[in-house]
């Protein structure tokens, strides 16, 4: 199983389309749910006079979680395949909690939008699209649910389809897939609908499997954030110093030139070490040790990079930010802690220049503030250089948060959209 490739999956849907349905559906038939939990599921089924196991409640305990306060933390759910393992995050799709679905989707390989199929495209469904063009998720599928209220109308279907394509061609989108299913049934969630002929694609199941998810991540640009220095103390192992974390993008490779960034200094590669021993390369998402040839000034906080090929290092950057602090609001000249990668620092709102309504992607060029789950461009200045590229092109290096230092409590996510101000 350690040799399966892992996908990041990202649901949204809005109040009564199914979302948790469809959750509890793809994890049944895919064979991934304990005895025990369908036991629990189906005598709860039972004591509310249900006449068929209702799969929706497999996602109760999210809802009750929410119901107690937890509004920032996001639910995930587990399962695998012979093909792939996934990790699903189940976002909430109220308005109210825009930062949940922004911290659900800023790590996923793709977003699964749920639409009932008797009401068509809401004013819902175009946010969370936007949301997750925002936050750069690559694949995004809409899955048309419900169909059998509809008598399964490959008309209904169609005018559901077209509806949303238009409103997409406004966003910048990679990859769209559209899937008429039947979560309470099981039409086209793991087995293909018997009910919708007129449906030439394959189930939900088969395209998370198969979808092209590798060729998504930057490959080109070496960027490695140093976590920690291992120096062990033993005296057998007194010179070795490693440099551990996580490779964040690109291709590294022992006997590869390296630039340490702040410092300028370069070196090369001379090992890269895992857990289960020497590697011949390390690639996106992969926890290293990297040791190199010289012995240079790096600790937490610095990235190795290629020489030719660096991060541009700032202190002045425009940002997209969602405000997730109840308590206060985003206005210019609050200072606030700063993390992006490893690298703490402080930063300065020098400006709010605009919001953005989430529901028509109108921009607010008058406000001078954020609230709670809104959405704008700021402008920030940071007390240390920060080694930054734009989000589009490396949604690792791209991407920071913000946080109180009187609570420690994290009160904005940003993705950095241009290097300097414009």
């Amino acid at each position: 199983m350690s040799t399966i490739e892992l996908t990041r999956i990202a649901t949204a849907g809005s109040v009564d389309d199914g979302k948790s349905t469809l959750i509890g559906r793809l994890l049944f038939d895919s064979k991934s749910l304990f005895t025990d939990q369908l036991e629990a599921v189906a005598a709860t089924s039972r004591r509310r006079g249900d006449e068929y196991t209702d799969l929706s409640l497999l996602t109760d305990g999210l809802r009750a979680e929410r119901e107690q306060g937890i509004t920032i933390d996001v639910a995930y759910r587990y399962f695998s395949t012979p093909r792939r393992k996934f990790i699903l995050a189940d976002t909430p799709g109220h308005i109210q909690y825009t930062r949940n679905m922004v911290t659900g989707a800023s790590t996923a390989d793709a977003a699964l939008i749920v639409v009932d199929a008797r009401h068509g495209i809401t004013e819902q469904s175009r946010r969370h699209a936007f949301l997750t063009t925002l936050l750069g998720v690559p694949h995004l599928i809409l899955c048309v649910n419900k169909m059998d209220l509809v008598d399964w109308s490959e008309e209904v279907f169609e005018r559901i389809r077209d509806d949303f394509t238009n409103f997409a061609a406004r966003l910048r989108i990679i990859d769209l897939t559209f899937i008429p299913v039947s979560a309470l049934h099981g039409d086209n969630v793991v087995t293909t609908s018997v009910n919708m002929p007129w449906y030439a694609g394959g189930p939900l199941l088969n395209l998370l499997e198969t979808m092209h998810v590798a060729s998504d991540r930057n490959l080109v640009d070496v960027r490695f954030p140093v976590q920690y220095v291992i120096r062990p103390q033993s005296s057998a192992a007194r010179d070795f110093r490693g440099y551990a974390g996580v490779v964040a993008s690109g291709i590294m490779k022992p006997g590869d030139p390296v630039l340490a960034l702040p410092s300028g200094f370069t070196s090369t590669i001379a090992s890269i070490e895992s857990p289960d021993g020497p590697l011949e390369e390390a690639f996106p998402q992969m926890s290293v040790v990297v040791r190199l040839t010289d012995d240079i000034d790096i600790s937490r906080g610095d990235m190795l990079c290629r020489p030719h090929n660096s991060p541009d290092v700032r202190q002045d950057f425009d940002a997209k930010l969602c405000w997730m602090d109840e308590a206060g609001v985003l206005q210019a000249g609050r200072k606030y802690a700063i993390k992006h990668t490893t690298r703490w620092g402080r930063a300065l709102v020098k400006d709010v220049t605009y919001r953005i309504d989430v529901n028509t992607m109108h921009r607010d060029e008058g406000a001078s503030q954020l609230a709670l789950n809104e959405i704008g461009r700021v402008q920030l200045r940071t007390t240390v250089p920060f080694f930054v590229d734009n989000y589009a092109s490396n949604r690792a290096t791209g991407a920071f948060i913000l946080v109180d230092e009187s609570t420690n409590k994290t009160v904005g996510a940003g993705v950095i959209e241009n290097h300097q101000y414009t």
